[in-house]
C-alpha cells in the first residue's frame, strides 16, 4: 500500500509500505478514515518544529475504523469509530507512574517521533483507541486538537470568576477558547491576522478580541477591556517566542500564564520582576491525558462543542504535497484543514 512521507523539510514522497501484519496482544490494526492537518505538521514541514523527526508519515490528529485486534483487546472490536489519542507513553517511567502520561519520558507522538497516520492502514496500541460511534471521522479527527485546549485550560485551573486571555486564534487557541467558556470564563482573544479575530467574534459569538500590535497599544486595550485588572489567566497559543516573552505582561495579580504553543525560540522577560511583583504561576501545557478525550466525546455529542465551523479546507491525503505550500501560506486562511484517506 502507498503511504506519505515526509522526508525532510519541504519534500513529501509517496512510498510503498507493507500493510500491517495480524495485530499482536494490545495492538489494534486500524483504518485510517481522516487525518487533521495542524501545527505540528505545518511546522514540521517548514522544518520548525523541534520535536519532528525525518523521514516521517505525518497524521496524528485521526479518525480510524477498526479493522482488527489483538486476542486480548476488549475495548474497541472490527467495525468500531474511533478517535485516536496519538500520545504513546512508556507506562513505566515517573511521569506514567504518577499519571502524567502526557510528558512520559520517553514519549512518542504519532506522526512526529514516530510515523502515523498519513496511510490507509496501520498498528497501535488498542489503548489509545476512544470509540465514538456517533461522531463522524471529521469530528474524530478534531478531538486531539481540542484535547489539547481543553488540557491547558486545565492547567490553568479556569472558573467562572476568571477573565482569560487566549494569546492567538489558530487551532489551538480556539480548542482552549472552547473549554474556557466551557468552564464559565470571560474570554478575550488576541491575534494579529484581523481575519481570525473576525471569525471569532462573527462565528463563534465572542466579542472581546484584540489586533495584536507588538506594543503599547496591546497593554492598553487589555487593560481597557479589564478595568485595569488585566487577566487572571493568560494562554499562549502562538508558538511565537516574541508573544510568548510578552504574554506576562498581561496577567493579573496572582494571575496564571499557560504556555501550550511551543517554540525553538530564547524566552526571556524584559519585564522580569512582574513575575515576582504580581506573584504570577507560570504553567506549561503538553498535549493531553485519556479522560480529556472522553470529555470532548461527550460535549461533541451533547452539542456542547460545535465541531461545524473548525473545517475550512477538505482534501484528499494525496493531494497534501501539492497543497501544503498554500495551505501553511498564513493568507490562506485555513483554520483547520482535513484530509480523506482512502487506500
Amino acid at each position: 500500500m502507498k503511504a506519505l512521507q515526509l522526508v525532510e523539510p519541504r519534500h513529501w514522497n509517496l512510498i510503498d509500505v507493507p500493510e500491517p501484519p495480524p495485530p499482536g496482544p494490545g495492538e489494534a490494526v486500524v483504518r485510517v478514515e481522516a487525518v487533521g492537518i495542524c501545527g505540528t505538521d505545518y511546522g514540521g514541514y517548514l522544518g520548525k518544529m523541534p520535536f519532528f523527526s525525518y523521514p516521517r508519515i505525518p497524521g496524528h490528529e485521526l479518525g480510524v475504523e477498526v479493522v482488527a485486534v489483538g486476542a486480548d483487546v476488549t475495548a474497541v472490536a472490527p467495525g468500531d469509530r474511533c478517535c485516536v489519542e496519538p500520545y504513546i507513553n512508556c507506562q513505566k517511567c515517573h511521569a506514567c507512574r504518577c499519571g502524567k502520561t502526557n510528558c512520559c519520558e520517553h514519549h512518542q507522538t504519532l506522526g512526529v517521533h514516530c510515523d502515523g497516520g498519513l496511510q490507509p492502514l496501520f498498528t497501535l496500541p488498542a489503548r489509545k483507541l476512544h470509540r465514538s460511534p456517533n461522531l463522524t471521522p471529521e469530528q474524530n479527527a478534531l478531538v486531539e486538537t481540542l484535547a489539547i485546549g481543553c488540557h491547558a485550560v486545565d492547567r490553568a485551573d479556569v472558573t467562572e470568576a476568571d477573565t482569560v486571555l487566549v494569546i492567538g486564534a489558530g487551532p489551538i487557541g480556539l480548542s482552549a477558547l472552547e473549554f474556557v467558556r466551557l468552564a464559565g470564563g470571560r474570554p478575550i482573544v488576541m491575534d494579529m491576522v484581523p481575519e481570525r479575530l473576525a471569525f471569532v467574534s462573527d462565528t463563534l459569538g465572542i466579542p472581546d478580541t484584540v489586533l495584536a500590535s507588538g506594543d503599547d497599544a496591546d497593554i492598553t486595550a487589555i487593560a481597557a477591556r479589564t478595568a485595569n485588572a488585566f487577566c487572571d489567566v493568560v494562554i499562549d497559543a502562538t508558538g511565537n517566542a516574541g508573544s510568548m516573552n510578552r504574554a506576562l505582561e498581561f496577567a493579573a495579580f496572582g494571575g496564571r500564564l499557560v504556555y501550550v504553543g511551543i517554540t525553538q525560540g530564547t524566552l526571556s522577560f524584559a519585564h522580569a520582576p512582574l513575575l515576582h511583583r504580581r506573584e504570577l504561576t507560570l504553567l506549561a501545557s503538553r498535549n493531553a491525558l485519556s479522560k480529556d478525550f472522553g470529555r470532548i466525546i461527550s460535549a461533541i455529542e451533547e452539542g456542547r462543542i460545535d465541531t461545524a465551523p473548525w473545517i475550512t479546507h477538505r482534501l484528499s491525503w494525496t493531494e497534501l504535497p501539492e497543497a501544503f505550500p498554500r495551505l501553511v501560506d498564513p493568507g490562506s486562511g485555513v483554520l483547520k484543514a482535513v484530509a480523506t484517506v482512502t487506500g
